[in-house]
């Protein structure tokens, strides 16, 4: 249902960045950076009105479920 960010915000990446500690795996950056994309996707699907309720999902679930 998301429809893919094509890019971040550079102000974004930065914050995440600063509030990483001194040192730090490049994974742990590369996974929050990630989790901040998928954020922000989720937050672009709410404004679009690409959500479900809470009945529709579930009913989506049962579907897929009786498959």
């Amino acid at each position: 249902m998301a429809i893919k960010a094509r890019s971040l915000s550079k102000r974004a990446v930065l914050k995440t960045l600063k509030d990483m500690p001194e040192r730090f795996d490049a994974d742990e950056l590369i996974e929050r950076i990630m989790l901040l994309q998928k954020v922000e996707e989720g937050v672009a699907d709410v404004k679009a009105g690409r959500v479900l309720g809470t009945d529709a999902m579930r009913e989506h679930i049962a579907a897929k479920w009786r498959k």
